[in-house]
């Protein structure tokens, strides 16, 4: 096993610094003179951003003091998305080249009579010429080389800027109706906010916190469901960037169910910390409200530390004539949620995809990626989340805190 996993372990790292010698490549080494300036800078940015997001990735499991954590994950996580958008520029811009060498070729600019041999000297010769001289012209391969590598730049920079700015703006408010057999007419109109995936860690803090609970408080819920991956850090870390979530209201509370990541945090803790900020924890549990039940079982790496989840626990003991909601911070326990008689299930994780093409991995291992869908007698809502994890940056997948209203069928 062991052996196995060293030699995982170097084939990704070889892929991975295989993708940046391409990127260097195009982006550097294709547009650049050798021995300038900007072939140094340029080179020094593709060395320092892969270190950069290893470093991010591993910082906190390795006892990083958290200060350096947050400094490190900005430009780590950033350029993690940058990577990915330059990468697939990039590689449309091997498609656009040869046409568009082929197009300057047809044209009478001064570019297309130097010889393909042709670069502008990196010499101090060069740079001693008289005023009087001029430049010499570029090579056409060089011409290009820069204009894919400026358009790929410009595409993959706008690209994360914008998603960059789509989660620190906060989440937008979701409206959705969802129709359930059995609700009797007196729960018809009944108002959930969803919200997943807030992910308050190095980067996403106090602020945002704040943010998401003033939108959430906002829509004047009846319940608030919290279906994990609340924090990504530990409470000694994170007590006050997770302060505002005790401002949460609510007729019927607060309620919350552990995500995959509290298992990375430390779960025990927050399971704890949770309450004190006046969380309902709903742990294999389940309550009964006025109209419905709603329960919560653990999150699937809950068996890391023995705390799995347990559909039965969560749900055996109540009466089935009664309409079950149940909060499962994966949209994979849905299956377990239709054997136990689930009229609904709340889930998150997948952020929707978080940055295209990121939507096809989720699919492949979500049975759902968003929105609602049906499983025989058992709906499924997965939210996008409201937060980001890794790169701060949305792209194709914007964040949402869901407002789900729900109906009688008897109304």
């Amino acid at each position: 096993m062991g052996v196995a996993f060293v030699v995982v372990g170097i084939v990704v790292l070889g892929v991975f610094g295989g993708l940046h010698w391409y990127v260097w490549r195009r982006l550097v080494r294709d547009t650049t003179v050798s021995g300038s300036i900007a072939r140094r800078v340029g080179t020094g940015v593709m060395i320092a951003g892969p270190v950069l997001l290893i470093g991010a990735f591993v910082a906190e499991s390795a006892g990083i003091p958290f200060l350096i954590i947050q400094i490190i994950a900005w430009p780590g996580y950033l350029w993690g998305a940058l990577f990915l958008y330059l990468l697939l520029s990039l590689l449309v811009g091997e498609l656009v080249r040869p046409l568009f060498r082929r197009w300057i070729a047809r044209t009478d600019n001064s570019v297309t009579r130097v010889p393909e041999d042709v670069l502008v000297p990196a010499t101090k010769t060069a740079d001693a010429a008289p005023p009087d001289r001029p430049e010499p012209p570029v090579s056409r391969r060089l011409f290009v080389s820069r204009a894919v590598g400026g358009a790929a730049a410009l595409a993959a920079v706008s690209t994360v800027g914008y998603g960059t700015y789509g989660v620190l703006a906060g989440p937008q408010v979701k409206q959705l109706t969802i129709p359930l057999a059995k609700l009797p007419r007196a729960a018809h109109g009944f108002r959930i906010a969803v919200v997943s995936d807030i992910h308050l860690g190095p980067i996403l803090g106090r602020g945002f916190a704040e943010r998401v609970v003033q939108t959430i408080n906002g829509t004047q819920p009846d319940l608030i469901a919290v279906v994990g991956d609340l924090v990504d850090g530990s409470v000694e870390h994170l007590r006050s960037a997770v302060e505002p979530l005790s401002r949460l209201r609510a007729r019927h509370g607060a309620y919350f169910v552990t995500g995959n990541h509290e298992y990375f945090s430390g779960a025990a803790e927050w399971m704890e910390h949770v309450q004190e900020l006046g969380l309902h924890l709903l742990a294999n549990s389940h309550t009964e409200l006025p109209h419905f039940d709603l329960a919560g079982v653990n999150d699937i790496q809950g068996k890391r530390i023995g705390q799995e989840p347990d559909f039965a626990a969560a749900l055996g003991n109540r009466d089935h004539a009664r309409t079950a909601v149940l909060m499962a911070h994966q949209p994979v326990q849905i299956h377990d949620a239709v054997e136990h008689g689930v009229d609904l299930q709340l889930s998150g994780h997948t952020h929707g995809g978080q940055v295209w093409p990121g939507n096809l991995l989720a699919g492949l291992a979500n049975p759902t990626v968003a929105g609602l869908e049906r499983y025989g007698d058992t709906q499924l809502y997965v939210t996008r989340g409201a937060g980001a994890w890794g790169p701060p940056v949305r792209v194709g997948a914007p964040s949402d805190i869901t407002v789900i209203e729900l109906a009688s069928k008897q109304a």
